[in-house]
């Protein structure tokens, strides 16, 4: 009988057995190569695979109490995985051990080797940890190395497990960011008392850091970054404000980029209304991008404001959102159309006070001020250009 090598295993078959009576492990293994002869062709008899050294040594483990077996098999095998399969499930047709009914079930099929390049990439970064200065190619391994390099100096804060440098409750001042990505860069450039918020969701553990910390946020160049810098200046304590150039984000900036944001940096209240004022329609004037005067509607519509309680609504609602769907809210906040973003052109503008969706894109905002909404309010905001239009970060 030829001897598999352990080098050559593929895979493992992992089954669990039960059957009403005692019997003893050659029982098992007799039922095994018994009840799947002929079964599957000449190719796959379990006796000739084993002589080939295709199928190594079958381990059983097995315990009688109260008058029933069960136990474990193991089969290692060199096949490949769709002949390992088919062999799992011949088991399974066994209903007799020995002269008692049994039933086998497949437990797990493991990749052995997967197991092995698991250990290797967890090596590796291991080593890699105690090499400075060592080029590298290009690959795909040695990407995700030095990712894993970047991302091991960052740790989990606070109980929303937020993504941060190291020592945060040592230092006095604080780099808030807006998610994992953003610490990551700045970890890489050597910025290290930076915390992010994972998005636009403002996490309680900021608020709480904002009380014994002089708090600087940096936000992207972009509108969602203003909005966020909004929502976290009226949840927090924010000394200063930087932000990126425009229509770039923290995560990809250099680390001159960086530095030249940070030290740019001014009080909270400066940008927030320097904010306010360059977002303020001009000569008194409606501002739609990318709409002509032609797509406005006909008769302006009058539109009530939207007050801190209406947020608040808005922000227990959000748990309606569900795919990319649009939600249609009426000026007493109620769901009257729920509808893709393809269809939003359809939509009665009438009863349209504020959009509700998970991400707000441009053309989303392009459609809103088509029907003169008063508000869109939505989990993200991704690159939205100027708009008259309140926006609201949920």
């Amino acid at each position: 009988m030829a001897k598999i090598s352990p080098t050559s295993i593929k895979y493992s078959i992992i089954a669990d057995f039960v059957a009403e009576g005692p019997f003893q492990k050659p029982d098992v293994i007799g039922a095994l190569f018994g009840q799947t002869e002929g079964l599957l062709g000449s190719d796959m008899e379990l006796r000739e695979l084993q002589k080939e050294g295709k199928i190594g040594r079958i381990e059983v483990d097995l315990t009688t109490e109260n008058g029933k077996t069960s136990g474990e098999i193991t089969i290692p095998t060199a096949l490949d995985k769709t002949e390992t399969t088919i062999i799992a499930a011949a088991l399974e047709t066994i209903d007799k051990i020995g002269p008692t009914d049994a039933k086998i079930s497949i437990k797990d099929i493991s990749d052995v080797r997967g197991g092995k390049r698991d250990y290797i990439m967890e090596r590796a970064k291991a080593l890699l940890a105690g090499i400075n200065n060592t080029a590298m190619d290009s690959t795909e391994m040695e990407t995700e190395l030095r990712e894993s390099s970047r991302v091991s100096k960052a740790v989990t804060y606070g109980p929303e497990g937020l993504a941060a440098g190291p020592d945060i409750d040592s230092v006095k001042e604080l780099i808030v960011v807006e998610g994992r990505a953003d610490v990551v860069n700045m970890l890489k450039h050597g910025i290290k008392n930076v915390i992010g918020m994972q998005g636009t969701r403002f996490p309680k553990t900021i608020a709480t850091l904002s009380e014994t910390k002089e708090i600087t946020l940096f936000v992207d160049g972009d509108r969602g970054g203003k909005l966020i810098a909004q929502n976290v200046f009226d949840n927090a304590k924010v000394v200063y404000i930087a932000t990126a150039p425009d229509g770039k984000e923290v995560e990809e900036l250099t680390g001159k980029e960086l530095l030249q944001c940070l030290r740019k940096k001014v009080a909270a209240e400066v940008f927030l209304k320097q904010s306010s004022r360059d977002s303020r329609p001009k000569n008194g004037r409606r501002t739609h991008t990318g709409v002509s005067r032609s797509e406005e509607p006909s008769e302006p519509i009058e539109r009530r404001n939207i007050t801190d309680s209406d947020i608040s609504s808005l922000r227990e609602l959000s748990s309606e959102l569900k795919g990319r769907n649009i939600l249609v809210l009426n000026d007493s906040l109620e769901i009257v159309q729920n509808v893709p973003s393809s269809r939003l052109d359809s939509v009665n503008a009438k009863d349209s006070f504020i959009l509700m969706l998970s991400n707000a894109t441009s053309s989303t905002i392009k459609s809103a001020e088509k029907l003169s909404v008063k508000a869109v309010a939505a989990k993200t905001f991704n690159k939205v250009a100027e708009t008259n239009i309140d926006l609201i970060s949920l």
